[in-house]
């Protein structure tokens, strides 16, 4: 009877450590988001302990939902660049004037979808000058980029003389039905955002495209040397986040009927905050996609958390610091620095 046992004892000791094997190397394949994921989940333990009425409520979550995917349209492509070993801090302004472009089309009177096409065409276009100029130019993407924000949005103040333009056909439009309405409760908006993220991930983890931003972003040198056109996938970044930034700009104009001369300023910090929150470095060649969008929604919740939990608003801002660093002690603590 022993001898029948013993076999099957070895095989469940070889599938557990199978399974432990398996385990530890997710683990160490996703450090960062879990990391991010973790400081989400304190986070949130903390608001709930402190109104556990709010927080137990689906309106709180569903407000959030309704504007965070803006965040996560601009976040994500930001994985990119970093990554890549540069900053685009232009994405604000490429945000309102993509925004911007869509208004125009849908208030002479075409149709949203045309709008919609207009404003992607115009994020990737300037996507494609602001890269170009950072990339070939051989200019520092801190400075280059913050001086084209302030180019076209100052290009932006000057057409529409501070003006807003609304937008109230929309409300109507199956644009709208379709990219931002209820869902069995849930906005539409964060479902598509949740897509891209997942399309992103693919992209930066599964693809050519993301193993050669890597590879670009630790060693530029080593990748010219192994055929990869380096200044050209530093510039696919660029035209990412303007990708990013139109899709931003027209669900922020779908969700307020409105575009505003000053659409997507809100977001400079925040974004820029949620990418580092999120698990990625700064010194490029290593990213998370999916910590960011985590850090996207642990910095989104932060505002609404502080005002749900019966702070006033004057705590947001030391919480916003709070978690920001917490957040990088822990990143710096849990993976190594790879250069």
């Amino acid at each position: 009877m022993s001898e029948l046992v013993r076999p099957e004892a070895s095989a469940t000791r070889q599938t557990g450590a199978a399974i432990g094997r398996a385990i530890r190397g997710f683990v160490e394949a996703n450090r960062a988001p879990l990391g991010a994921l973790a400081v989400f989940g304190v986070m949130m333990a903390v608001f709930l302990a402190a109104n556990p009425r709010v927080f137990s409520e689906w309106n709180i979550y569903r407000s959030v939902l309704t504007t965070l995917p803006v965040a996560l349209f601009l976040v994500v492509p930001l994985v990119f660049v970093v990554t890549v070993g540069e900053i685009d801090l232009s994405f604000p302004a490429t945000m309102g004037f993509a925004a911007w472009i869509f208004a125009v089309v849908v208030h002479a009177g075409f149709s949203p979808y045309l709008g919609a096409l207009a404003a992607i065409f115009t994020g990737m276009f300037l996507g494609l000058v602001v890269g170009s100029v950072v990339v070939y130019f051989n200019l520092s993407s801190l400075v280059a980029t913050l001086g084209m924000n302030f180019v076209l949005r100052g290009v932006i103040q000057i057409a529409n003389e501070g003006m807003p333009i609304a937008l109230t056909s929309l409300r109507e439009s199956s644009l709208r039905t379709v990219f931002a309405s209820p869902v069995l409760g849930v906005p539409a908006q964060s479902l598509w955002a949740l897509a891209f993220v997942i399309f992103a991930a693919l992209l930066f983890n599964r693809h050519r495209f993301g193993v050669q931003v890597k590879i670009v972003g630790d060693n530029p040198d080593s990748a010219r040397q192994m055929g990869i056109d380096v200044n050209w996938v530093r510039v696919k970044t660029f035209i990412f986040v303007g990708l990013g930034a139109a899709l931003a700009g027209i669900v922020s104009t779908l969700i307020n009927f409105t575009w505003w001369p000053t659409a997507g300023e809100g977001y400079f910090l925040p974004v820029l905050a949620s990418v580092f929150v999120g698990g990625t470095p700064t010194w490029g060649g290593v990213g998370t996609v999916v910590g960011g969008a985590i850090g996207a929604l642990t910095v989104s919740f932060i505002q609404t958390g502080v005002i749900g939990a019966g702070l006033s608003g004057f705590y947001v801002q030391f919480f916003d610091g709070v978690i920001i660093i917490l957040s990088l002690i822990g990143h710096r603590w849990n993976q190594a620095r790879y250069r």
